[in-house]
């Protein structure tokens, strides 16, 4: 039986390769690169913290780029060795392992063509997330937490920086909201797809009677705010309240009366901060959260009111957009995409990047006009 012939897929992968070098443009990349590293090599660059923070995580999120465009071009050339290798010696597992090479390979460029994708005006942004508890009481604040473990995870894996502002905890178990940022290039572009409604459904660890439970948790992506954004706030719009943060159990995480609440009042926007020691630290991140909010909630109402010139429909961020089944089956589908998988530990644990990507080629269908 004759074998398939690889070559042209090979083929066909190489040139989306070379598209994607080109879209990304590499010359660029390096450059900025170089002009990074000089920045990095000054030696009064940790005088401030945030500015030499920003200077290595982009630095190294463009050399991770570059090195991860370059092993996948080095990988197409072995595996056209390697099935050389399997024809010349007429060795099957040799054709086997390069087949699951191609496979792999096709998953990872893939992946890599959806970054291409994230071309809107804040896509290169870090990002703020903020998780709610909804509907299902305490089973509700245990599901936002999971929620929170599993985007914590997910960066984690990636090996994206990420802190947390702030945490409020409910009463049993689980926790009221949280708010945090993930701290790398393109994080608002990979993540603004996961902002909405996420709903649970399980045996609840909570029910006496095990009884099935739905749990809704909400799920907000907002880019961070820069210094070239105007986003003025006037301080009588503002109400600050100050109180003692706290952990689970009501334990106290500092003893002093720290935190920090922001509440817009034109807009009903809260925001709360209490990871810094200083009044003064959490007040400006808070208000640097709620800029960023405010910076959103701009952009959507740009889009809504061109969305209405245009005559299109538009749809709510709060809306339901994928269910995650423990029983009686197990299942996590997205309701956007229809993506699906059958193992949703392995989701919780942090594995979204099938979800992720499918949502990033939806969100541009969407943007360009509903075309596939």
């Amino acid at each position: 039986m004759a074998l398939n012939d690889p070559t042209e897929e090979i083929n066909e992968l190489t040139g989306t390769l070379n598209s994607i070098q080109d879209v990304l443009d590499l010359d660029a990349m390096r450059k900025q690169i170089e002009e990074l590293e000089d920045q990095a090599a000054a030696p009064d660059l940790w005088n401030d913290q945030e500015r030499a923070q920003k200077v290595t995580s982009k630095l190294s999120y463009l050399q991770g780029e570059i090195n991860r465009i370059e092993a996948l071009g080095q990988r197409l050339e072995d595996l056209t060795v390697l099935y050389e290798l399997a024809d010349a010696e007429d060795d099957p597992d040799t054709r086997e392992e390069a087949d699951r090479e191609l496979e792999a390979l096709k998953g990872d460029i893939g992946a890599l063509e959806v970054r291409t994708l994230l071309s809107g005006e804040y896509d290169a942004r870090e990002a703020v997330v903020t998780i709610n508890s909804q509907a299902g009481g305490v089973d509700a604040a245990d599901w936002a937490q999971m929620l929170l473990r599993m985007y914590m995870r997910w960066a984690e894996r990636k090996g994206y920086p990420t802190e947390v502002y702030e945490t409020s905890y409910a009463e049993e178990a689980g926790i009221k909201s949280a708010t945090f940022t993930v701290k790398a290039p393109y994080a608002y572009g990979t993540l603004r797809g996961e902002h909405g409604t996420h709903r649970l459904v399980r045996i609840s660890p909570f029910d006496n009677q095990g009884r099935r439970q739905t749990s809704f948790a909400g799920v907000d992506v907002v880019p961070v705010v820069e210094t070239t954004d105007h986003i003025d706030i006037n301080e009588d719009d503002l109400r600050v309240d100050v109180y003692r943060s706290s952990g689970p159990g009501g334990q106290g995480v500092n003893t002093t009366d720290s935190a920090v609440r922001l509440t817009h009042l034109p807009t009903g926007i809260v925001v709360s901060c209490q990871n810094e020691r200083s009044q003064l630290q959490n007040k400006a991140t808070a208000m640097a959260v709620l800029q960023s909010k405010l910076l959103e909630r701009k952009r959507q109402e740009e889009a809504a009111a061109l969305s209405e010139i245009r005559g299109e429909a538009t749809t709510s961020w709060g809306t339901q957009i994928r269910n995650y089944v423990l029983h009686p089956y197990q299942i996590v589908k997205d309701l956007r995409t229809g993506t699906e998988a059958g193992n949703p530990s392995a989701v919780l644990d942090g594995d979204l990047d099938e979800f992720i990507e499918a949502e990033i080629r939806w969100t541009r269908r969407q943007e360009s006009g509903g075309e596939s």
